[in-house]
Order: C-alpha cells, then structure tokens, then sequence
C-alpha cells in the first residue's frame, strides 16, 4: 500500500522504460567497438569455417588418392602396406599444417582488430 492507500504495481510488473535511439545520434564509442567486435567475429568464423573446409577436402583428396592406387596395397614396408603408411604419416602433417596456419592467421586478424580499437 501506499500513502493514498492505493497498492502501486508489483515488482514485476514493473519494466525497464526502452531507450530509442533516432538515427544521427552517436552513442559513443561502444558504437564503433561493438562494430569491430562483430567484425571480428566474422572474420573468424569464416577463417574456421575455410580451415575446416580445407582440411576435409584435402582429407578426402588423399584419401581418394590411395585408394584409387591399388597397388599401394601390395607394397609394404616393414610389414605393413604402404597406403596405410600414407595414411598414418600423411594425415596428421596435413591436420598440423592446417592447425599453424589457422593460429596464424587467427593471430593476424585480432591484431588487426587491437590496431583498430585502439584507433578509435
């Protein structure tokens, strides 16, 4: 109750006024930020989905290849064949490769995105 003696609204009745912004009005700088953060992000997520994409295919490229080489099969070294060396050996340089240069140029995109921020 209040002093009239008229109950005013319950506490969860009670929402948070929305604030509109008109267009032309600058907010400030978290603007710009947000803008940059979102970029990034972007460009991040089209970097991983590039590395993943890149690697699968190559995967399947070498993959094709010995299998389409029957005669891989029947060489063997040290008791083993030959394709499943390839395999062993080849696939995880090709996943180590894709892995450096992903962290590398992961790295080069946030530093563009520091110069930026600490630009505006």
């Amino acid at each position: 109750m209040t002093a009239r003696g008229t109950a005013g609204p319950a506490a969860s009745d009670r929402r948070p006024v929305a604030r509109t912004r008109t267009p032309g009005t600058d907010t400030g700088p978290t603007d710009i930020h947000s803008v940059y953060v979102r970029s990034l992000i972007r460009s991040q997520l089209r970097l991983a989905l590039i590395c993943a994409a890149g690697f699968v295919l190559a995967t399947l490229l070498f993959v094709g290849v010995i299998a389409f080489a029957p005669a891989l099969d029947g060489a063997f070294v040290a008791g083993v064949p030959v394709s499943w060396l390839l395999l062993g050996f080849g696939v995880y340089p090709l996943a180590i490769s894709v892995a450096a240069l992903y962290v590398r140029a992961a790295t080069r995109n946030e530093a563009r995105y520091r110069s930026l921020a600490e630009d505006a």
